[in-house]
C-alpha cells in the first residue's frame, strides 16, 4: 500500500507515470505480470469457485493492496500537488526531474551488460520520448466513439509504462478535458445516456490496452529482459523534457490547472542565483530520495524473500 501511495501521488504530475515508481520501488516486473495474470484461466477458477487458486494466479493480495495505496495517494495528494504545480511550479517539477534522472541511473543499473544493441535501444526510446512530449496538443480531436476507445488503449498503455504519463497522452490527443469531465460529472450525478455510453467505451479501450500491452511487456520482459529495460530507460531519459523546472505560463488568466499551457524557457533567461541553484539543489535532494528509497527497497526485498524461504 505504501509503494502504491507512491504511485498514486506520481500520476498526479503532468509527465510523471507511476509506472516510473514502479520501476523505482522493484515491483514493475511483478505488476506486469498480474495484470496479464487477469486472463481466461482466471475466470475458469472463479467459475469453478477455485478462489484460492484464482488469488494466487492473478496475484490479487498485491494488486488489491497497490489499487487501495493508489486510491489513498491520488486523494491525499491531489490538492497539495495542485497547489505545488499552480504556486510553485519551478522547484516542483526541480524536484520531479531529479526523481526520473536519478531513477534513470538505477534503471540503467539494472541492465548488466550495455552492448551496442542495448545502448541503440535506449537512444531510440530517448528520442522517441522527447519527440512524444513536445508534441502540440490536438485542439480539434475527432468526437466519434472510435476515436475515444483508441484514446482509452494508447493512454492506459502509457500509463504503465516509465517515463510517459496517461493523463498527458490524453491532453495531447485532445480528450483529458472531456474524459476528466465526464467521470467528475458522473460522481456528482450529472449522468446521462450518452455520457455512460461514451464512459463505457473509453473504460472498454483501458481494459483492453491494458490486458494485451501487459501480456506485451511481460513477454518483452522474459525473453528480451535487457533491450527492454534499456528502452524503459530511455523513455525516462526523454521525458524530462516535460519536467524542464523553467517554464513561462502561456495562460496566465486561466485559473485551472488543467486548461493551462506552459513552454520552456531558453537558458539564457535563467536567473542563476534565484532560480538555478535553488532547483539544482532541490532536484539533488529528491535525487538524493530516490537513492535511499531504492536502497530500502532493496532492504525490504531481501527481508521478504528470507521471510519467505523460512516460511518454506
Amino acid at each position: 500500500m505504501g509503494r502504491g501511495f507512491l504511485m498514486g501521488g506520481a500520476d498526479i504530475i503532468p509527465g510523471v507515470s507511476g509506472g516510473t515508481v514502479a520501476l523505482i520501488l522493484g515491483i514493475y516486473e511483478r505488476l506486469i505480470a498480474a495484470i496479464s495474470h487477469c486472463d481466461v484461466k482466471l475466470l475458469q477458477l472463479l467459475a469453478a469457485r477455485k478462489f484460492g487458486q484464482a488469488i494466487e494466479h492473478a496475484d490479487l493480495r498485491f494488486l488489491v493492496c497497490l489499487g487501495a495505496g493508489i486510491g489513498l495517494g491520488i486523494v491525499s495528494l491531489a490538492g497539495l500537488m495542485h497547489e505545488l504545480l499552480l504556486n510553485q511550479r519551478m522547484l516542483t517539477f526541480s524536484a520531479f526531474f531529479g526523481l526520473i534522472a536519478a531513477s534513470s541511473w538505477l534503471v540503467g543499473m539494472m541492465v548488466p551488460r550495455w552492448r551496442v544493441q542495448e545502448v541503440a535501444s535506449l537512444l531510440l526510446g530517448a528520442v522517441f520520448a522527447f519527440y512524444l512530449v513536445g508534441l502540440p496538443l490536438i485542439e480539434q480531436p475527432p468526437g466519434t466513439l472510435t476515436y475515444l476507445f483508441f484514446c482509452g488503449v494508447i493512454a492506459i498503455c502509457a500509463m504503465i509504462l516509465p517515463g510517459i504519463s496517461g493523463a498527458f497522452i490524453l491532453l495531447l490527443l485532445g480528450k483529458y478535458v472531456e474524459v476528466t469531465g465526464m467521470i467528475k460529472g458522473a460522481i456528482h450525478g450529472e449522468i446521462s445516456a450518452e455520457i455512460v455510453i461514451a464512459v463505457g467505451v473509453f473504460c472498454s479501450g483501458c481494459l483492453i490496452g491494458l490486458l494485451s500491452f501487459s501480456r506485451l511487456l511481460r513477454w518483452l520482459l522474459a525473453n528480451h529482459h535487457n533491450v527492454t529495460m534499456a528502452v524503459l530507460c530511455g523513455f525516462m531519459i526523454g521525458s524530462l523534457r516535460k519536467l524542464f523546472p523553467f517554464q513561462t505560463d502561456l495562460t496566465p488568466d486561466v485559473t485551472e490547472l488543467k486548461h493551462k499551457l506552459y513552454e520552456n524557457r531558453a537558458l539564457s533567461s535563467i536567473n542563476i542565483e534565484q532560480e538555478l541553484f535553488p532547483a539544482i539543489a532541490v532536484a539533488l535532494l529528491a535525487a538524493s530520495f530516490v537513492m535511499i528509497l531504492n536502497t530500502l527497497s532493496e532492504v525490504t526485498h531481501a527481508s521478504e524473500k528470507i521471510s519467505d524461504a523460512s516460511e518454506g
